[in-house]
């Protein structure tokens, strides 16, 4: 936009406030292109393969989410006496694309991912790169080498980019609290997913866990606490913000578990089944289990906990899938998404009650919908 960042009501549009976070991550690569350049080539071609991932798609749903919580909690942009500059609140909000790059990055990694969003993977392109020109050493190795260092850069230039805002001070110090736990909690969650992998873990806590703290929190709780935080928003508000995100973030990874083994490759720009190639032990998978055992069918818990991380051929995840299918497991997941989206409506009324305004609640009934019937 020629004309400078969109205002205020402007970027209650999804559509333009996408378009602003992209341009606002764009400049912030720009910016950073001097520091990098002397640093050396190699280290510009890692942003490169950093910079594929962040620019490769994405609703944009957390600096949406972050926004949303900016303006219940009364927050203006644009040039009152009480107003933000747009650049700079869309520069502090924006900054969570930053998070989630990492995330992506070392999740990546972790679950020997080939595609992202139907792409290869930082640490595929990586690989690929060091085999194509015939470097030294094992280009495996490599690209998981690159694709770590390109997660920590994310990291730390989130920081740079929330911390950086021109702001008054009060309203950054406002969002700090949220911003360290929100960092702590996904990078808390992640670790516990890799553990009960390993442990081949049945706790439909434990499970509930990861999905609270590896993805609902920083995908819509904390963003909507950060973004209420810079306004200053009260206590009452920033409290029921947090428990209508707490339930829409764990309907939207559930709603993510499901797609995770019955999603559409071409829409979800990963392979059909994923999720239990790699052995991940979601709601989904741990209901299963405890479903085939209450309806005695032993011979269908012990398949599941058998296959779940073995398998590999798409025949076979494709039996594995129905199986989990008949077991009942996708209805009551069906059941509890809708319960919980239910749950974060009744939220939003007492959000409506605290005196948020009518474009706000807008804005949040339309994530809300974007979160839980998604399609990918």
């Amino acid at each position: 936009m020629t004309q400078g960042p969109a205002q205020h009501s402007e970027l209650m549009d999804l559509p333009v406030l996408v378009t602003e976070v992209e341009a606002t991550l764009k400049r912030f690569f720009e910016q950073r292109e001097p520091e990098i350049a002397r640093i050396g080539e190699p280290a510009a071609l890692a942003v490169d393969f950093l910079k594929d991932l962040v620019f490769s798609g994405g609703k944009r749903i957390r600096p949406a989410y972050a926004l949303a919580g900016f303006y219940a909690a009364g927050g203006e942009i644009g040039d009152g006496d009480n107003a933000l500059d747009a650049k700079a609140v869309l520069q502090m909000v924006s900054a969570l694309e930053l998070i989630q790059a990492c995330a992506l990055a070392h999740d990546d990694v972790i679950d020997a991912s080939d595609t992202r969003r139907g792409q290869p993977t930082v640490h595929r392109a990586a690989e690929h790169h060091h085999a194509n020109h015939h470097w030294l050493g094992d280009a495996a190795h490599f690209g998981e080498s690159v694709a770590i260092l390109a997660g920590d850069l994310a990291l730390v230039w989130a920081d740079d980019m929330f911390l950086t805002a021109k702001v008054p001070m009060d309203k950054i110090v406002a969002a700090i609290e949220p911003w360290r736990a929100m960092r702590t909690e996904v990078i808390g969650g992640q670790l516990l997913d890799i553990f009960l992998e390993s442990e081949g873990s049945e706790s439909l806590q434990l499970a509930e866990n990861v999905n609270r703290f590896k993805s609902a929190a920083y995908t819509i709780e904390r963003p909507l606490h950060i973004g209420a935080a810079i306004a200053q928003g009260s206590p009452e508000l920033i409290k029921e913000l947090r428990e209508y995100g707490r339930d829409i973030g764990i309907a939207f990874q559930l709603r993510d578990d499901l797609l995770g083994v019955f999603g559409d490759p071409e829409v979800t720009g990963k392979p059909a089944g994923d999720d239990l190639r790699e052995g991940k032990r979601t709601v989904l998978v741990t209901r299963a289990i405890e479903l085939a055992l209450e309806q005695g069918r032993n011979d269908w818990a012990a398949q599941i906990r058998e296959q779940v991380g073995t398998i590999e051929d798409p025949e076979d995840i494709a039996q594995l899938a129905s199986l989990i299918r008949q077991t009942g497991a996708v209805e009551e997941v069906e059941r509890r998404i809708e319960q919980l989206t239910d749950a974060g409506i009744a939220n939003l009324e007492r959000v409506r009650a605290l005196g948020v305004s009518d474009e706000a609640m807008d804005m949040l009934y339309r994530l809300t919908q974007l979160a839980t019937s998604r399609k990918s």
